[in-house]
């Protein structure tokens, strides 16, 4: 499967976490490839949504598909070749980024060649470089973002999901990381990230747009700002407020 780009499709997909409903019957595509973004407002459900197609959780109804050469394939057939970055990565406040890596690389299999080799572009792709002995605990939200995603991008995945990776985070951080999700993706990696920053919704090759559970519009992010006669994707969310309001 190595080198074959992955795709993913949620097929009415319902799940209900504690005495709420996260999702209700949510049918989506997501293109391989390219950048896609689950926007919405907190409590939309999006991070339900990403833990699904992480495998971390099981739908209640319908099921998460993944495609890789135009062939379903079972999770466990990809599940090597997928990485999943929450809102906030765990790392070890005491180990320095180099360590880090070191760690993850042991976790992975990874000879000591090609840690050295991944490394050494890791870090200098996220300008990490000069940190590189730094412990995570002395780093800034930005730099501990960036240290979290070199870390399960060591192993290279093909399918990339990230729950609101800029959150926290400066506006200079939030543009690096934007940058650094470009250079990402394209020929090799498919990515599907969450994000609540409605600014953000524009920077994605295609968008999908949660709100209570439920899609409220999916498509290149022009081509639905179109649709909804919208400039700013935070018009097309305050009116579901208002309409849900008045209803």
């Amino acid at each position: 499967m190595s080198g074959n780009l992955i795709s993913v499709y949620s097929d009415k997909v319902s799940k209900k976490m504690l005495e709420n409903r996260a999702l209700s019957g949510v049918s989506l595509t997501f293109d391989a490839g390219i950048i896609n973004g689950i926007i919405g407002p907190n409590g939309a459900g999006k991070t339900t949504l990403i833990r699904l197609m992480a495998s971390l959780l099981k739908p209640d109804n319908g099921e998460i598909v993944y495609f890789s050469n135009s062939q379903k394939q079972p999770f466990e057939k990809i599940k090597t070749e997928t990485a999943y970055f929450p809102q906030e990565p765990s790392l070890y406040a005491d180990l320095s980024c180099t360590e880090h890596l070191e760690f993850f690389a042991s976790l992975y299999n990874l000879p000591e060649n090609i840690l050295r080799e991944r490394s050494k572009e890791l870090l200098e792709m996220t300008g990490l470089t000069p940190f590189a002995g730094r412990k995570a605990g002395n780093l800034s939200g930005g730099m501990y973002k960036k240290l979290g995603l070199c870390c399960v991008l060591l192993n290279r995945p093909r399918l990339l999901l990230l729950d609101e990776p800029t959150i926290g985070v400066d506006p200079l951080s939030r543009r690096e990381l934007w940058e650094l999700m470009y250079k990402l993706a394209g020929g090799k990696m498919t990515i599907i990230l969450s994000t609540s920053y409605m600014d953000e919704a524009e920077r994605c090759s295609k968008v999908h747009l949660l709100n209570e559970g439920k899609v409220t519009a999916s498509g290149a992010p022009k081509a639905v700002l179109e649709r909804f006669n919208a400039k700013k994707f935070e018009e097309i969310f305050l009116r579901e407020r208002s309409n849900g309001k008045s209803s």
